[in-house]
C-alpha cells in the first residue's frame, strides 16, 4: 500500500535524512520526495512511501514523528505513478496537443500536483462553461463560481462560502489559476486535503503559463 505523506521539519541539516532512517528502521520504503516548501526554519516536504503488508498506517505517524521537531500534517492513500519528472512529461504532452491542450491539463494536473482532479473551465460566476474534466472530477452543475473570471492565481480552502456543504463535509480543498486571456481556467481539488500550499500554486500558475504559450485553447 502506498501513502502520501506530507511533513513539516525543521529545516536544518540531517533533519530529512533522519525521517529517512526512521521509517527505514519501521520497514518502510521511501519511493519519492519533494520539497514543496522552505521558510521561517522550516521545509514541507511531501514524502510517497510503501508500507509492508503487515503494517498500519498510524505506524507512518509514529516513525515520522520520532524524529524531534517533526509534524505530520497529513496522511491518505496515494495511487499515483512513482515518478520525478511529472512536470517535464506534461509539458512535453502539451506541445503538440493543439485544440486538445485542455484535455492535457485535466487529464495529467492531478499527477503533476498528487491532487484528487482537475477542470479546465471558462465564463463566469453565473454562466460556466466546462473544457475538459479528469475522471474523478465533480459535477460542477448548479455550482456558483464567484471567483471567475479569474486573472490571478487563488487558494480556495474549502471552508469558502461559495463551496457546496457536500463538498465543505469532504474538505475539498482546491486551488485555481488562469490560464491565458481568454478568461479560461485549471481548477484542482483534493478531497480531504491537504490544503494547496502558496508553493503549490505558484507552480500551477507557472505551469499554465507555459500552456497558454505553448499553444491556443478554442474558445469558450
Amino acid at each position: 500500500m502506498s501513502y502520501l505523506l506530507r511533513l513539516v521539519v525543521p529545516d536544518r541539516p540531517g533533519t530529512l535524512g533522519a525521517v529517512a532512517t526512521a521509517l527505514g528502521q519501521a520497514g518502510i520504503d521511501i519511493v519519492s520526495v519533494d520539497v514543496l516548501e522552505r521558510g521561517n526554519g522550516v521545509a514541507v516536504d511531501d514524502i510517497v512511501v510503501e508500507l509492508p503488508a503487515d503494517r498500519v498506517a498510524d505506524s507512518l505517524i509514529t516513525a515520522a514523528t520520532a524524529v524531534p521537531g517533526v509534524q505530520v500534517e497529513s496522511l491518505r492513500p496515494f495511487a499515483g505513478p512513482m515518478d520525478t519528472h511529472r512536470e517535464l512529461e506534461l509539458l512535453e504532452a502539451l506541445a503538440p496537443a493543439g485544440a486538445g491542450t485542455a484535455k492535457v491539463l485535466a487529464a495529467e494536473l492531478p499527477r503533476v500536483f498528487r491532487s484528487g482532479w482537475a477542470v479546465v473551465l471558462a465564463g463566469s460566476a453565473d454562466q460556466l462553461t466546462v473544457l475538459a474534466a479528469s475522471d474523478a472530477a465533480p459535477s460542477l452543475e448548479d455550482i456558483r463560481t464567484p471567483w471567475l473570471p479569474l486573472t490571478t492565481p487563488l487558494l480556495l480552502p474549502s471552508d469558502g462560502d461559495w463551496v457546496p456543504l457536500r463538498w465543505q463535509e469532504m474538505a475539498v480543498e482546491m486551488m485555481a489559476a488562469p490560464l491565458g486571456p481568454e478568461g479560461t481556467a485549471v481548477l484542482l481539488g483534493r478531497s480531504g486535503g491537504p490544503a494547496f500550499r502558496r508553493s503549490e500554486l505558484l507552480r500551477l500558475a507557472h505551469l499554465t503559463g507555459l500552456a497558454a504559450t505553448v499553444t491556443r485553447l478554442p474558445p469558450a
